[in-house]
């Protein structure tokens, strides 16, 4: 068996499609799953509950409230912590539990699918940027779920009150403590409007100067504009691409140094 924990605020519309590309290949007992509707204003517990996996229902808002709460009705171990609108399959699950068993392996994640489909044509070429830079350093954060085995979960949990946990969870391994699987495959819905991306680059900001601030250093150097230039240079990217990039990251680097906060909320742009 594996627990799989769910946070999900106001996601009635996305959640039954989660569970059900998760259970759909599923033997019976197979995952412990457990959906924490936080904050909900909406039928997310009612759709989580007609799927058959457990519910914890709290008012309090906040993904990392949600994720404690979750992991503590766990009853099992590996653990896979997934975004409600992320789609894993069973199989992935499986191929995460058998990484999480090699020696000295103790947080693994998938490797990332993107769903484009409704996006901009700007909001295109600046994911196709991003994903081509960050990709090959992204590891355990930004692929909306990630997954720890028992002595893992000891070093992250009981998790605190941060705005970016998949980054938490990155920075608290080393390279060889943690794995990216192949073999297993997250599907995720980015932003599809710059307006969109901005906010959830502005989060991503905010999230990592909190956790540089609680003391977890960021483990990989800062990327310039010469690792840019050689994407354009090898034609991984156009030119078109990257001037959209650079547009969009002088907003949202401006946007950071103006102090913007962005509150707690679900995306709607992606659901």
């Amino acid at each position: 068996m594996a627990a799989v924990v769910i946070p999900a605020h106001n996601e009635e519309a996305v959640l039954g499609r989660t569970l059900g590309r998760l259970l759909a290949g599923a033997a019976p007992g197979e995952f412990d799953v457990v959906v924490v509707a936080n904050a909900c204003a909406d039928g997310t517990a009612e759709v989580a509950r007609r799927a058959g996996v457990r519910v914890v229902e709290t008012a309090v808002p906040g993904k990392a409230h949600a994720l404690r709460l979750g992991d503590a009705e766990c009853r099992a171990f590996p653990r896979v912590y997934l975004d409600a609108d992320v789609e894993l399959s069973a199989a992935s699950v499986r191929s995460l539990a058998a990484a999480l068993a090699e020696p000295g392996v103790m947080a693994a994640a998938p490797a990332p699918d993107w769903e484009l489909a409704g996006a901009g044509p700007v909001a295109r070429r600046v994911h196709r940027v991003h994903d081509r830079l960050i990709g090959p350093r992204r590891a355990l954060a930004g692929v909306g779920a990630y997954a720890l085995n028992e002595r893992g979960h000891a070093r992250v949990f009981p998790m605190p009150d941060v705005v970016a946990d998949d980054e938490l969870v990155h920075r608290n391994f080393a390279p060889a403590e943690r794995a990216v699987v192949t073999e297993a495959r997250s599907l995720v819905r980015p932003a599809r409007t710059v307006r969109a991306h901005l906010r959830r680059r502005v989060r991503v900001r905010q999230g990592n100067r909190q956790l540089t601030e609680l003391g977890f250093a960021a483990p990989d150097g800062r990327l310039g504009l010469g690792a840019l230039a050689a994407l354009v240079r090898r034609r991984s990217v156009s030119p078109l691409d990257a001037a959209c990039y650079l547009a969009v990251l002088l907003a949202d680097k401006a946007l950071a140094r103006r102090g913007t906060r962005v509150s707690w909320a679900t995306d709607a742009s992606s659901r």
